[in-house]
């Protein structure tokens, strides 16, 4: 099913590839320039980083030892890495590449999509998180799907900018005890410093809840999720400890969630 969505005028294709959200890179640099873009973005020693660690945590056939190697050659003037040659030598599924006249191009799930378009331009990939969010609602309202991103604006949009509110959004600064903790897993380990608690915390708060914690999550708090693990894959390269990396990603999400509920920028989103 190929959908679109219109991101500050320009049209931008979405596909789906088991049960996964794919949008097109390829349509997202018209407003910027060309596939080159792509390629640019791509050789970049950062995006490498983040692409290879989301491979690593979703993918489980990924060969990481081609993804060193790249790493290795990445900031060398001789370095070129393409959709396609990135996608065969490490069998990513992160990025799609399709052939075809119509419907063709570069593909990207969403976590990546959106941290390309940070790349592009910040102001492109909040506009682009909303346009998307309102592509899901719409697919709610008609399909009735059981997965329902409408929760994610619905609850807070319209009094979000409250003093009782910004204080619920604003995230607590946690205990020595909480950075301690060793989590099973780094979706857990940014759920901690953003909503602090885990996905199963959550879950037994609320048994009757249909979605999951990032299902309830807000705009702002969407958008620093997104720089949250783009942090984290950083601060992985250093070899920082889970508890050293929880109490970073923890300062920083309530720096950028004060910025984000008094944005201008956010404010006309909505």
């Amino acid at each position: 099913m190929n959908r679109k969505i219109i991101v500050k005028g320009t049209e931008i294709s979405i596909i789906q590839k088991e049960d996964n959200d794919y949008i097109s890179l390829t349509d997202m640099v018209k407003g910027f320039g060309d596939d080159t873009m792509i390629y640019s973005w791509m050789r970049n020693r950062n995006t490498l980083e983040f692409i290879g660690i989301w491979e690593e945590m979703n993918n489980p056939n990924f060969k990481g030892n081609e993804f060193v190697t790249f790493k290795n050659q990445a900031g060398l003037n001789s370095f070129n890495l393409t959709p396609r040659k990135w996608i065969e030598a490490t069998d990513a599924i992160g990025i799609v590449s399709k052939a075809g006249r119509y419907g063709g191009g570069t593909f990207a799930h969403r976590d990546i999509a959106f941290e390309f378009g940070s790349w592009l331009s910040p102001e492109f990939k909040l506009y682009l998180i909303k346009e998307f969010q309102r592509l899901k609602e719409d697919e709610n309202d008609r399909l009735k799907l059981d997965w329902n991103l409408q929760r994610t604006l619905s609850k807070v949009n319209y009094h979000i900018h409250t003093d009782a509110i910004k204080e619920n959004l604003i995230p607590a600064k946690l205990s020595k005890q909480q950075i301690s903790f060793a989590y099973a897993n780094e979706a857990d380990l940014l759920n901690m410093a953003l909503f602090g608690k885990i996905a199963k915390q959550w879950r037994d708060e609320y048994p009757k809840a249909k979605g999951n914690i990032r299902d309830e999550a807000s705009l702002e708090q969407l958008v620093v999720l997104t720089n949250l693990e783009s942090i984290n894959a950083m601060l992985i390269k250093q070899k920082l400890s889970q508890p050293e990396r929880l109490l970073q990603l923890n300062e920083m999400a309530i720096v950028q969630m004060k910025s984000l509920v008094n944005s201008k920028a956010i404010k006309k989103l909505k």
